[in-house]
C-alpha cells in the first residue's frame, strides 16, 4: 500500500506541475508562502475494506509471434448457476473455517472451544445449476466441509450436512441410507389437516444388498423422478416407454397434466422396486407382459387357455396379483390385480398385462378371440385395420404380411409371435409414433384399463389432499367468536 501510494503521489505531482506553474505566474505562492501539492489519501485500512469482484479469464488465441491479450469478463457476464456454485462452495469453506477457528476466528480461541458437532443446512442447491453440476456439488459438498487436517476421518469432530432438494439428480447421487423422504398425507389420515410424514430410507431394502445396488444403479441410469412424483408407471420395454406417454397425451388429459413418472424396467426386475415403492407409498401402475411358458420352467409359448401354462414374470408371480397359473391370471378380476393397504387410502399398486380381446379380422364377419403375448401384438390385434395398411419395414412389414396371409386370429397371432422373437421393437414403436393418424389408434384394452384405474386413483388422491371442512371452521367461529374462528 505504501509503495502504491508513493507511485501515485509521483504521478499526481507530474500531472499537476503545469497547472501550479500557471498559478505561480499570478504571484502565488510567494517567497514565504507554502507551496501546493496534490497527494493521495489512501490508507491501509481502505485497502482492506474495499469491495472486490470475481472476473473470469477467457482463453484467447494469439497471432503468430504476438502475445495473447488478457481478456477478462466481469462477474455478471457469467451464468447465474456458476455464480451460485462458487458462492455456495465459498460459504461452505467459511462455515468450516469458522468452526475450526481458522484465520480471524482463531483470535482468543482455544482448541477445547471447538464444538464437537458441526451442522450445515443447504436449501435447494440445484437452483440455476444444470444436471451435471448438481451431481458434482452433492458429491463434493461434504468433502469441502471436512477438508482440514484435524478432520478427515476423525470421530471426535463430526459434521452433518442436511440438504433439502426437489432435484432427482441430487437424490440419485445420494446413498439410500442418507435419504429422508417427506410424504404428504391427506387430512383425516393422521390428523384433521394434511400433514407430512418422514420416511427413513436407510433400511428400505433390509439386508438385500444386491437389490439395493441394482435399484440405486438403475435409478441413476434412468433418472426417474420417483421421489418427486404423485404416481409412477413401470413399463416392460422401449416400445411401451415411447408409446404410452403419447397415448396419455392424446387420450388422458388429466394424467398428462399430473406429476406421473414413467420408468422402463423389465418384468423380471420390476419386483425389485417393491421395497422402495412400499416405503414411499407411491401410487403405481405396472404395465408388463404375460411371459407364458409351457408349464413351470418350460419354454416360451404363445398364450392359450386350458393348456396348463405358467407365467415366467417374477412381478406377476411374487408381487401383484401373486399368481403363476396363466388361466388364473387371465381370469383375475380388477380387484385381484390391485394391491392396496386398508390403512392407507391413497397408496395402491395395480398390474396391467395382456388379456384376451374380441376382434374381427379383415375380410371376415365373425368375431374371434385373440390372445396377445406382448404389447406389440396386443396393439396390432386391437388396430388390425390400421396395421393391415400401415407401410413400414421390419416388424411392421412382418405384421402386415401376417394379417394379409389370414387364417384367423390364432394363425395371425402365431406369425406375429414368431416375428417378435427377433424383431426390433424400438424401431417398430418409432415407425408407429411417426404415423400421421397416430391419435386414432386404440389403446390396448389392458393398458387402457390400467390408465383409467390410475386416473381414478389420481382424482381420488387429489380430492383427499385438497378436502377441507369449512363447516367446522364456521361452527368454531360461531361458538367462540370471530376472533377465534379467524385462525382456522
Amino acid at each position: 500500500m505504501e509503495a502504491a501510494e508513493g507511485a501515485f503521489d509521483l504521478k499526481l505531482t507530474e500531472s499537476f506541475s503545469e497547472c501550479f506553474n500557471e498559478v505561480a505566474g499570478l504571484g502565488y505562492p510567494g517567497v514565504s508562502d507554502p507551496r501546493p501539492r496534490v497527494s493521495t489519501r489512501l490508507r491501509a485500512i481502505d485497502g482492506l475494506n474495499h469491495s472486490a469482484a470475481v472476473n473470469f479469464e477467457v482463453d484467447v488465441i494469439s497471432d503468430k509471434g504476438a502475445v495473447a491479450p488478457l481478456l477478462l469478463l466481469p462477474e455478471g457476464s457469467n451464468g447465474l448457476g456458476y455464480q451460485n456454485l462458487i458462492s455456495m462452495i465459498f460459504r461452505l469453506m467459511s462455515f468450516r473455517d469458522a468452526w475450526m477457528r481458522v484465520g480471524k476466528a482463531s483470535k482468543g480461541a482455544e482448541a477445547t472451544s471447538i464444538e464437537p458437532l458441526h451442522l450445515v443446512l443447504v436449501e435447494e442447491p440445484e437452483a440455476h445449476l444444470h444436471a451435471q453440476v448438481q451431481q458434482v456439488f452433492i458429491k463434493k459438498a461434504y468433502e469441502v466441509l471436512r477438508r482440514r487436517p484435524e478432520l478427515g476421518e476423525s470421530d471426535v469432530l463430526r459434521t452433518q450436512l442436511i440438504v433439502s432438494t426437489h432435484s432427482s439428480h441430487v437424490a440419485h447421487e445420494t446413498p439410500f441410507a442418507s435419504l429422508r423422504y417427506f410424504r404428504r398425507l391427506p387430512a383425516g389420515m393422521v390428523a384433521n389437516v394434511p400433514v407430512s410424514t418422514v420416511v427413513n430410507l436407510s433400511h428400505v431394502f433390509g439386508e438385500e444388498a444386491v437389490t439395493e445396488r441394482f435399484v440405486t444403479r438403475y435409478l441413476r441410469a434412468q433418472h426417474a423422478d420417483l421421489f418427486f412424483a404423485d404416481a409412477a408407471i413401470l413399463v416392460e420395454g422401449p416400445a411401451e416407454r415411447m408409446l404410452i406417454p403419447n397415448f396419455i397425451r392424446a387420450h388422458y388429459k388429466v394424467l398428462h397434466q399430473s406429476y406421473v413418472t414413467l420408468l422402463e424396467i423389465g418384468g423380471s426386475h420390476a419386483h425389485r422396486l417393491r421395497p422402495l415403492i412400499d416405503h414411499l407409498g407411491l401410487l403405481t401402475l405396472i404395465v408388463t407382459d404375460l411371459d407364458s411358458l409351457t408349464g413351470t420352467g418350460g419354454s416360451s409359448v404363445q398364450p392359450a387357455m386350458g393348456a396348463g401354462q405358467k407365467t415366467n414374470n417374477a412381478t406377476l408371480k411374487t408381487w401383484v396379483p401373486a399368481l403363476e397359473d396363466l388361466d388364473a391370471l387371465i381370469g383375475a378380476t380388477p380387484e385381484a390385480k390391485t394391491l392396496s393397504d386398508a390403512s392407507d387410502s391413497i397408496f395402491a399398486v395395480r398390474a396391467a398385462y395382456q388379456t384376451p380381446v374380441e376382434i374381427t379380422m379383415p375380410g371376415a364377419t365373425a368375431k374371434e378371440t385373440a390372445y396377445p403375448y406382448t404389447f406389440e401384438d396386443a396393439l396390432v390385434f386391437e388396430n388390425v385395420e390400421f396395421f393391415a395398411a400401415f407401410a413400414g419395414s421390419g416388424l411392421n412389414a412382418k405384421f402386415r404380411t401376417a394379417i394379409a396371409n389370414g387364417g384367423g386370429a390364432i394363425a395371425v397371432g402365431a406369425s406375429m409371435y414368431t416375428a417378435l422373437k427377433d424383431g426390433k421393437k424400438a424401431e417398430f414403436a418409432l415407425d408407429v409414433l411417426m404415423a400421421d393418424n397416430f391419435n386414432s389408434l386404440k389403446v390396448p384394452t389392458y393398458i387402457a384399463e390400467g390408465l383409467e384405474w390410475l386416473l381414478e386413483q389420481m382424482k381420488k388422491k387429489q380430492v383427499e389432499v385438497l378436502t377441507v371442512v369449512p363447516a367446522m371452521a364456521v361452527s368454531a367461529a360461531s361458538a367462540t367468536g370471530p376472533e377465534a374462528g379467524a385462525a382456522p
